[in-house]
This record gives C-alpha cells, structure tokens and sequence, in this order.
C-alpha cells in the first residue's frame, strides 16, 4: 500500500495509561487520544518510550491499538518499533498492518552499541523490508550511540522509504548538516521538546512531542506558526510550555507526563517497574506550573 503520509506538524508519543492495579486503562487511553484530537494533533505514536513499550506484552499491544483506533478518528498512526536485533525486527516490520498504520518509527540500535556501518546496514535491512515509509529515531541518551549527520543522509539518499529522523540528540550543529545536506522529500524533525522551536527555525518541519500531550492546543499552534515563519509569535508559547516541559523530564520519561495528565484528570500516575511514579515535589511543582501556564 502506497502511504501518502507527511510527518510534518506535530506528532505525539501517545502514554500508555494503567490503572492502579498495572492494567492498561483503557477508558485514561482514549481521553488522552481524544484530548489530543480536540488540541489540534496531527499524528499519534504509539509503543515508543512514552508508551513504555518495553514492558507491554504482545496481547496488551494489541488491545492498545484497537482502543486507539476507536478515539482516534481519522489521525494517522506511527508504529513505534525498535530492536537491536536486526533479524528479528526485519520480522516484525514485516507484520505492521499498513492498513492501520500511516509509518514507523523506528530507534537506532541500542546497548550494541554498533559502528556507524552496522547502523546503516540495520536501517537498510528495515527499509528493505518494510511496505510503509520509515522515520529514523536518533536518542544518544538512551542508546548509547549517534546516529551521525553523514549516516542519516547516507539512508535518506539511498532509501525513499525513509522519509523523516526524529532527531533527539540535543546536537543543533548535527541537525543543521542535515538540514542542509538532504534531499527535499526527506523532513527533520524535533525529538526535544525545548528544541522544536529553534529547530524549525532552522527548517526542520515538525517535532515528535511528549510535552505536546499536556499542552496539544499551545503545543501544535506553536509549531504552526513556525512552518508559516512566525516565528516571533511561536516564541511566546514556546517559553510558556518551556517550564512544563522542564518538570516533564525532572524524574524520567514517562513518570512526568502521567504525572502532569493525572493533574489534568485523564489518568492515573502509574507506571511498570522499573520505572517509578513522580515523587510528592514533583507533583506540587507541575500543579504550580499547569496552573501558571494554562
């Protein structure tokens, strides 16, 4: 099936809420999706590390996507999907029904901790083998490796199929060769939420957002407004979201957001170990924050 999908605007790495007892929630679940939809979101995506896709089983992945489904109208789906075994991940991605999802996206290989040739020859392997466009996912800080400027322009160069990197590096330098290096079809996009604005000022074209979840409506206008150069307006929410998005990230990915989502009323704070809920400061301090920042 041919995906006419654009990864441009703004994307949300969709939380997967649990109930008290560790029991995906499914009712938390679709509000979250649906206060997504009424905030202006463009795409979902869903079983990346805000979804804590590490410890869900193959069943309950299952079930997430139904009920995503369900609330979430007409969005598009990104599937996350990451591996740091190659062989098995060419498997699975060739199991993604194309006919829910609009891509993938997919994290370079962590703990291996591969040269810059085995991470282009992995990315190959995918691409080769996937029916639906691909997203790479650059995040040092959890794989322990840097998907480097010249290698993501190697795969954008060499594979239509991919056709985005959510680049998480915090490297503005790294981002800027790429931007300048790659082809037209081929878009960056934000992996930081405190970056997305000067990101896009340099002419990236979206941002993959956990902060965006709290915040869809402040969040999406800001990166609109940056596609259409305004960039002096966007500047006024960017620093309205930025103190949110400080507290978001103070005690981990997702313990923050669930935290500030159970604040708003849409779920619960759990989490699965090992990760832990938010401590009883971090709580005071997003309900001071949410409430100055609304």
């Amino acid at each position: 099936m041919k995906s006419t999908f654009s990864p441009k605007g703004t994307g949300v790495a969709l939380i997967t809420p649990f109930t008290k007892k560790g029991a995906i929630d499914r009712e938390a679940l679709q509000r979250v999706v649906q206060h997504c939809r009424k905030g202006g979101i463009d795409y979902l995506v869903l079983f990346g590390t805000t979804g804590e896709s590490v410890t869900l089983t193959a069943e309950e992945k299952v079930q997430v996507v139904s009920w995503v489904r369900e609330a979430s109208g007409k969005m598009p789906l990104v599937y996350g999907l990451g591996g740091n075994n190659t062989a098995a991940l060419v498997q699975e991605v060739k199991h993604v029904d194309a006919h829910i999802f609009s891509a993938i996206l997919s994290v370079s290989p962590y703990y291996n901790k591969p040269s810059q040739e085995g991470i282009y020859r992995h990315y190959a392997a995918v691409a080769q083998a996937s029916s639906l466009p691909i997203i790479l996912y650059n995040v040092p800080g959890r794989t322990s490796s840097n998907l480097t400027a010249h290698t993501t322009l190697r795969l954008a160069q060499d594979f239509k199929n991919i056709i985005a990197i959510k680049e998480a590096s915090g490297n503005m330098e790294q981002s800027m060769h790429i931007l300048t290096g790659k082809p037209e079809r081929f878009e960056v996009l934000s992996g930081d939420d405190n970056l997305t604005l000067p990101l896009m000022a340099c002419g990236a074209t979206g941002v993959i957002s956990v902060a965006a979840m709290a915040r869809p409506a402040a969040f999406s206008k800001m990166v609109n407004l940056c596609l259409k150069g305004k960039f002096a307006e966007a500047g006024s929410l960017h620093y309205r979201i930025m103190p949110i998005t400080d507290l978001l990230f103070s005690e981990g990915n997702p313990t923050g957001i669930k935290a500030a989502l159970s604040i708003m009323g849409l779920c619960t704070t759990a989490v699965r170990l090992p990760l832990v809920e938010a401590s009883a400061d971090l709580m005071k301090a997003l309900r001071k924050t949410l409430q100055a920042n609304p």
